[in-house]
């Protein structure tokens, strides 16, 4: 794409909560065979590793969770419910595991494919292709084995993040949703009454 920078490592060598504010407007791109399909970053959550009850590292580094401890920059990518697949970015020095959680992205390039990996018509609100950790994942067929471990900041990347300088609207930060432990704590950040946010 042109006009557009790759966020370098060194962008996500930084606290989650940091980091996840800083994401939003910025473009989640996935190279997906012939195509590429491109959505707006307007919703996630920062999970801050050890010191987290809610984060997946709290407990300490697993075969599962090992690329949050590795270099920043890479995706992060685990199955819930036994259906859906959730998008996560690692931050922090190599070895202090953090991370962001992608909770929705504005479909911007690529729709009919989306609305095709979705299996839903591409007509409605676009929130219903890529609303929801779960939905954004399908529509850019993201998955574990494709997808975990890959490294976002290089330019032949499957997915990258890129910045095309556009200036975020109003950031607002709730309490994070869809969790038990530590739920209180205000690591969500959104774009304030964008019509993809999954949850209000």
């Amino acid at each position: 794409m042109a006009d557009v920078s790759l966020l370098p490592r060194t962008f996500y060598e930084r606290e989650p909560s940091e980091v996840a504010p800083a994401l939003l407007g910025k473009l989640l791109i996935r190279k997906l065979r012939k195509k590429i399909l491109v959505g707006r970053i307007v919703e996630v959550e920062a999970y801050l590793g050890n010191a987290d009850p809610a984060a997946h590292a709290y407990a300490g580094m697993t075969a599962r969770n090992a690329v949050l401890f590795g270099p920043a920059g890479h995706a992060y990518v685990y199955f819930i419910y036994g259906m859906y697949y959730c998008l996560n970015f690692s931050c922090e020095p190599k070895g202090m595991a953090g991370c962001v959680l992608l909770r929705a992205i504005e479909p911007i390039s690529g729709l009919e494919e989306m609305a095709r990996l979705r299996r839903v018509p591409l007509k409605g609100a676009p929130g219903r292709l890529t609303g929801g950790p779960g939905k954004l994942c399908q529509a850019l067929d993201i998955t574990r084995s494709a997808i975990n471990g890959v490294d976002v900041t290089q330019p032949d990347s499957p997915l990258q993040v890129a910045d095309d300088g556009l200036d975020p609207r109003e950031i607002v930060a709730t309490p994070r949703i869809g969790i038990r432990k530590a739920a209180d704590l205000p690591l969500r950040f959104l774009l304030k009454g964008h019509h993809c946010v999954s949850g209000r």
